[in-house]
């Protein structure tokens, strides 16, 4: 049964990212690159902020709960805003980056898109956001112990995994909305990004009505995948063609 928490669990965190990573990035190296400096600036902001949050836990009163409860919302928010500033750094960097491939290409042409950039950037941040997320509660799966033996809910791996995954797909999206509102000085669009990080992760006090935290954070990604493919220049009308074109199957060819 453990062994059958842990896979089920590890295919729904980390699944269908995982196809979107082997099917869109797995094949150019200069995708893989970016997408593994953006997890490393994802992991350098998650360094900071355990510092900070541990300093001000050791600093402060352990006795205290209403100021050590404090400490968590504090910590939970200064992890939001240091990841969107190291989001802000990569995007910087990047643009960097870019104007340098330009100039030693032959044609004057980036091999990559600002728009490929940020899918493969959001990608980076959420893959190694939903690795710290599972890989202690994965290694718990696994026994010994049972969940709920003491009458609470027995959905807490199964609702992690779900969190997980959803927390991917949502850094994914933030990415390309983010680099979106840097390139075009949109400041509305970057502040949307942190009012829905803060959201999704002020949800988790909600925890365990988990009820209370998915349904918000699944509406989000919806609302967030929408935006982002309506700015990376989707329409209703593509949409339906390409849905048209999955129902009704390949159009024959014609012989020569």
């Amino acid at each position: 049964m453990t062994l059958a928490i842990f896979f089920g669990c590890t295919f729904i965190a980390f699944g269908p990212a995982l196809g979107l990573f082997l099917f869109t990035i797995a094949r150019d190296p200069l995708r893989i690159i970016i997408l593994i400096a953006g997890a490393f600036f994802w992991l350098v902001s998650l360094l900071l902020s355990s510092l900070i949050w541990f300093i001000a836990v050791k600093a402060s009163d352990p006795q205290d709960e209403p100021l050590q409860k404090g400490l968590l919302i504090f910590g939970i928010m200064f992890s939001v805003l240091l990841q969107e500033a190291f989001r802000f750094l990569y995007y910087k960097l990047l643009r960097k980056a870019i104007k340098g491939l330009v100039a030693l290409s032959e044609d004057s042409c980036s091999p990559i898109s600002i728009q490929q950039t940020a899918y493969v950037a959001g990608m980076g941040f959420g893959l190694m956001s939903g690795a710290f997320s599972m890989i202690n509660l994965l290694a718990d799966a696994l026994g010994p112990g049972t969940v709920g033996i003491h009458g609470d809910s027995q959905l807490y791996f199964l609702t992690s995994a779900f969190m997980t995954m959803v927390l991917i797909f949502l850094h994914t999206f933030w990415g390309i909305l983010f680099f979106h509102g840097c390139e075009h000085r949109c400041w509305w669009e970057i502040t949307a990004v942190i009012i829905m990080h803060l959201t999704v992760s002020g949800s988790t006090f909600c925890n365990p009505l988990y009820m209370g935290s998915l349904v918000p954070s699944y509406l989000l990604m919806a609302t967030a995948a929408t935006w982002a493919y309506l700015l990376s220049g989707g329409s209703a009308q593509n949409l339906r063609r390409f849905l048209l074109c999955l129902r009704n199957g390949p159009s024959p060819q014609l012989e020569s």
